[in-house]
C-alpha cells in the first residue's frame, strides 16, 4: 500500500470516527443543535427589566434544551438552536412565568422575543406546597368555631413561614374584628389592599383578596357607627366583583346583623337578582321583611325558600315560622 494511499484510509477512519461520536452526541439531545440564534428582553408589568429570569428554549419534538438568564437590563440571548419549532419560557421566583412557541431559522435572523411577567399574587404558594395548604386550612377552621386567639396563632405562624402570600392578613383581620379590636383589624385589612395595589396596580387583579379587605373595612365602620362610610367600603367590594351573588348575600348579612333591615333587604335582593336559583338568600330576606313587620312580604319569601330547598335543614324551623305569622295575620 503506498504512502497516499495509507493516508486515504486513515483519513476515512477518521471520519467515520467522528461521524459515530456527532450520531453519539445527537442521541443525547442535541438533535436540534445549530446556529440559530435568538434574543429579546424580560419586563415586569410597569415595564422594569427583571434580571435573573431563567430562560429555557426546549425542542418541541426532541429533548434538546439550552438555557440562558436575562441580565441587569433585562436583556438575554441563546443561541446553539437548530431549525425547527421551539418553546421558549421565561420564569423567575416572585412571578408567573410565561411561554411562546416560535419556528427558529438558521440562516435568517430570528424575531425577538419579549416577556412580560406578572408578579404572582401569592395563593401559588397555597396551591403547590402542602404544608402551607394545611396550616392556612388550620387557621380557617379555627376561626369557623370562633377560636379566634387560636387562630390567629396559626396565621401568625403562617405569615412568619409563608411572607409572600400576602391574603393571610385579610383571615388575620377577620380574627381581630371578630375579637372587636376594630383598629387593628383596620390596619391589616389596609396592608392588604396596600399590598395589591404595589404589586398589581389594581385591585381586580386580587378580586378574592380585594373584596374580603373592603367587606371587612365596611363592617368595622358599620361597628363603629359610620354608616355612611360602611356602606362606601360595601359598595366598592360589590364593584370589584359585581356579579358574585356571595358578595352580595354577605353584605346584607353585615347590615341586618347590625339592624339594618333595608340596606340588608336591597342586598339580598341583589343576590337573587345575580343567582335567582339560590334559595338561602329568599330565606334571609323573608326575616328582613319580618324584621321591618311587612308580613305578607316576609310569607311570600319564607315559602319561597321552602319549595326551592325542601331538604334544607333550616326548613321545618322556617314552617314554623310561617305557621306562626298566618296565626298573626288571622
Amino acid at each position: 500500500m503506498t504512502h497516499n494511499s495509507r493516508k486515504k484510509v486513515l483519513r476515512s477512519g477518521l471520519l467515520v470516527l467522528f461521524a459515530l461520536s456527532l450520531i453519539g452526541t445527537m442521541s443525547l439531545g442535541q438533535e436540534q443543535s445549530g446556529r440559530g440564534r435568538i434574543s429579546g428582553t424580560v419586563v415586569d408589568e410597569s415595564g422594569q427589566s427583571v434580571e435573573g429570569a431563567v430562560i429555557l428554549v426546549q425542542s418541541t419534538t426532541t429533548d434538546t434544551k439550552f438555557q440562558g438568564i436575562s441580565d441587569e437590563s433585562g436583556h438575554f440571548a441563546v443561541a446553539g438552536l437548530g431549525t425547527g419549532n421551539w418553546k421558549i419560557t421565561a420564569s423567575k421566583e416572585g412571578y408567573a412565568s410565561s411561554s411562546v412557541n416560535l419556528n427558529i431559522r438558521q440562516l435568517k435572523r430570528n424575531p425577538p422575543v419579549n416577556f412580560i411577567l406578572k408578579k404572582t399574587s401569592g395563593y401559588a404558594t397555597l396551591m403547590t406546597d402542602e404544608e402551607s395548604f394545611q396550616l392556612f386550612d388550620m387557621g380557617n377552621a379555627f376561626m369557623e368555631q370562633e377560636k379566634y386567639e387560636e387562630a390567629l396563632e396559626v396565621f401568625e405562624d403562617f405569615k412568619t413561614k409563608y411572607p409572600e402570600v400576602y391574603q393571610v392578613n385579610v383571615s388575620i383581620g377577620t380574627c381581630y374584628l371578630k375579637k372587636g379590636d376594630l383598629d387593628r383589624a383596620e390596619l391589616e385589612f389596609l396592608s392588604v389592599l396596600d399590598k395589591i395595589l404595589e404589586l398589581h396596580g389594581d385591585f381586580a387583579a386580587d378580586p378574592a383578596a380585594s373584596l374580603r379587605a373592603f367587606t371587612g373595612l365596611g363592617e368595622l365602620y358599620i361597628l363603629r357607627g359610620d354608616f355612611e362610610k360602611g356602606q362606601k367600603y360595601l359598595t366598592t367590594a360589590l364593584d370589584i366583583s359585581p356579579e358574585d351573588e356571595v358578595a352580595a348575600y354577605n353584605v346584607g348579612q353585615i347590615f341586618f346583623s347590625n339592624q339594618r333591615p333595608d340596606e340588608a333587604i336591597h342586598y339580598y335582593k341583589l343576590a337573587i337578582q345575580i343567582n335567582k336559583d339560590w334559595s338561602k338568600p329568599y330565606l334571609r330576606l323573608g326575616y328582613a321583611y319580618l324584621n321591618k313587620g311587612d308580613f305578607d312580604a316576609a310569607l311570600e319569601n319564607l315559602k319561597k325558600f321552602v319549595e326551592m330547598d325542601p331538604e334544607n335543614p333550616e326548613v321545618p324551623q322556617t314552617k314554623n315560622m310561617i305557621a306562626s305569622i298566618e296565626k298573626i295575620k288571622k
